[in-house]
């Protein structure tokens, strides 16, 4: 066979190959067997085989193809990956419709329902029609690249279909006639697939395949996966794409983010099918609360018959430009709501309670109950918070009780069925030692938590180390190989996870070389980190991710951090005085200032918080003033400063813009006479978007 015969054949196989996987995955359709199917496959492979230069990305023989990879390199989004808002009754649900109504001004919307699948979110990135980047949803901004793994999932098209004539032709139909301009968009674009397309959906593992796969786990004395969404979300995250291929993983597209003349979210549900997407067929329009009502219902009494977990229903605005008007509030869309379906229940037996340490000393009850299962998932601990709570279940060791999960990962106790107690049940009693180290434990002043007083306590030193690990983002470096090195002395502080050396780890029994250079390679990569990072990092008590970014970006630098006063920290927007109290006596401690040079003394460079200078609102300073549409003050804020701006609360001559909203206060008059531009909020949203 010649090279130009070769490349014809090809070209045909794989269009073949293509056109029955979208007949299978798209349409539920099977028109030629496995065993013909992968004979066309096999025929492809052999051709490439013998002409490599004719082997494309987006061939269906690259699905699993490439080596193991070292690590996952982390990709911006095209557009952020927001959260979602939850309501849990019919009446939230209703505030939510009566907002919206009022916002778009008018008392009824179109909407669109689709269920929620409990999976893991991803965004594709195709470029003129090929599948370019997949990435988990990472912080939101950033993801994890993980497109060789997704490649691995048949139901993700590796480029894009070209719908045909008839099919352009009613796609272009949909919509108002004087939409001409969209039309016009839409045209060209599924006339060419020529550009950057964004399109997001659920990876998941169906009941089937988690069944399965368990079995295999069984099989081999591995332990078994808790449920499947960490099933799907680890294999996503191997590093070697064969290992994700073997979890029979499945993909429902949802969300079609690039504009190509969509007007409708109804419109691009068919579109993502044009295009060769799976979507979900309980999904569809509703024109009223009652249409969602019913919706919701529906599939709250089908979840169990489907093959795969649904936790609740999605509801978003269908108009396009109306969703996109309404904005973001906080990490999440305004125009879209999870109506969640009820906290799962069950029965279950109290068999004992144990106490964990935390990095901070606090310690948890955690009831051990008798193994049952709550919405996919044997549940063997369930969460009691503090010994106030257990008081007030009036709870004791053999109750049974009911279990709940209500958007929560953990299931807690909701109440203890004291009829049902048995003669022997035992008291929980408050611990006066410590569990792990036996040191006294005692109440902070004004706080409910028992505290270990024992900063040394094993318990503490290993969540610490495993906190640092996870702030540093030290792939490798988990809860298992912490505790080994620990326990074979090789590490006893968070900063000595920078002095391992690799003759160390790879003289301990089960570790290679191999592993050995990889997890030091990975800590020495990780030895720069932001400040925000450096001060999750040191385990302070109250201070989360938004806190540790609001004192970076006031303090710029570790310097300047480590030498804040109280009063410092109180100036602080959203710093209140129990969260600047507990980092002023971290600061102050000799032991907290030690370790901050511990960490510097093995090589971690902390870098400053700054505007990066390619960035578009690099070196300009905000004031926002009056009431935005299209969203919250702090999303506003947070929108400035990851563009490399800075907001400020007063105006002064080094202000760049007082950005002005509905009901202005005196900031603009201010603004006027300062001679500093005022600009209105189309305008900001423009500069948003460059």
């Amino acid at each position: 066979m010649t090279r130009e015969q070769a490349k014809e054949r090809i070209s045909k196989l794989r269009r073949e190959i293509d056109h029955h996987r979208y007949l299978y995955h798209v349409l539920d359709r099977q028109e030629l067997s496995d065993a013909a199917l992968d004979s066309l496959k096999h025929e492809l492979f052999k051709l490439e085989e013998q002409f490599p230069e004719l082997v494309t990305p987006d061939s269906p023989t690259q699905r699993v193809a490439g080596a193991v990879q070292k690590e996952f390199r982390k990709v911006r989004h095209p557009s952020r990956m927001f959260s979602m808002e939850d309501v849990f009754t019919p009446e939230e649900f209703g505030d939510w419709h009566a907002r919206i109504a009022k916002l778009l001004g008018q008392p009824s919307f179109e909407m669109f329902c689709m269920v929620k699948l409990d999976g893991l979110a991803i965004s594709l990135v195709y470029e003129d029609g090929v599948l370019k980047t997949a990435a988990t949803r990472g912080d939101g901004v950033y993801g994890e690249d993980v497109t060789a793994n997704v490649k691995t999932i048949e139901a993700v098209p590796l480029s894009l279909r070209q719908p045909t004539g008839g099919e352009m032709r009613a796609a272009l139909e949909v919509g108002p006639p004087e939409e001409v301009q969209p039309r016009a968009k839409l045209s060209s674009f599924l006339s060419s697939l020529k550009g950057e397309v964004e399109i997001r959906g659920e990876v998941y593992m169906s009941k089937r395949a988690f069944a399965e796969l368990n079995r295999e786990q069984k099989k081999r004395g591995e332990e078994v996966f808790a449920n499947p969404r960490n099933a799907a979300a680890g294999a996503i995250r191997q590093l070697d794409p064969k290992i994700t291929a073997s979890r029979k993983l499945d993909f429902f597209a949802w969300d079609l983010v690039t504009r190509v003349g969509q007007g409708t979210h109804t419109a691009e549900w068919e579109l993502l099918r044009l295009l060769g997407f799976r979507t979900n067929p309980n999904s569809g329009a509703a024109e009223s609360i009652a249409d969602v009502a019913a919706f919701w219902k529906r599939m709250l009494a089908h979840r169990e018959k489907l093959d795969y977990w649904v936790d609740g229903t999605v509801i978003r605005v269908a108009d396009n430009a109306a969703f996109e008007q309404l904005g973001v509030v906080g990490k999440a869309p305004r125009g879209m709501i999870a109506w969640k379906f009820p906290a799962e229940e069950a029965t279950t037996v109290v068999e004992d309670v144990q106490w964990f340490v935390g990095r901070t000393g606090a310690l948890t009850p955690v009831a051990v109950v008798k193994p049952t299962w709550i919405g996919g998932t044997t549940v063997t601990h369930a969460s009691l918070h503090n010994l106030d709570e257990i008081r007030r279940l009036d709870l004791k060791i053999g109750d049974t009780v009911i279990l709940y999960k209500a958007g929560d990962i953990i299931p807690k106790v909701k109440k203890a069925l004291t009829r049902l107690r048995p003669k022997n049940a035992r008291e929980i009693h408050e611990p006066k030692k410590c569990p792990v180290c036996g040191s006294p434990v005692s109440r902070r002043p004004g706080e409910v938590a028992l505290v270990c007083s024992n900063r040394r306590c094993y318990a503490q030193e290993t969540e610490r180390i495993i906190h640092t690990a996870v702030a540093f983002d030290i792939i490798g470096l988990g809860p298992k190989n912490i505790e080994r090195f620990l326990n074979e002395g090789l590490i006893r502080t968070p900063a000595d996870i920078f002095w391992l050396k690799e003759g160390d780890i790879a003289a301990l029994e089960r570790f290679g070389e191999l592993s050995a250079k990889k997890i030091v390679e990975e800590i020495n990569r990780k030895k720069s980190v932001p400040l925000e990072r450096f001060i999750i990092a040191l385990g302070i008590r109250h201070v989360g991710e938004e806190t540790a970014r609001d004192l970076a970006l006031n303090f710029r630098s570790l310097e300047k951090f480590r030498r804040a006063k109280e009063e410092e920290l109180l100036a602080i927007r959203d710093i209140g005085e129990v969260v600047a109290k507990a980092i002023g006596e971290f600061l102050s401690d000799t032991a907290s200032q030690k370790l901050i040079n511990d960490f510097l003394n093995a090589g971690v460079r902390v870098l400053p918080a700054q505007p990066a200078a390619g960035l578009p609102l690099a070196d300009r300073n905000f004031v926002l003033t009056g009431t935005l549409r299209a969203m919250e003050r702090d999303e506003a804020k947070r929108q400035i400063r990851e563009r490399g701006g800075d907001v400020s609360e007063s105006v002064s001559k080094k202000t760049s813009y007082v950005v002005v909203g509905e009901k202005p206060g005196s900031k603009a008059d201010k603004a006027q006479k300062l001679g500093v531009k005022i600009i209105g909020e189309k305008e900001f949203l423009a500069m948003l978007r460059r």
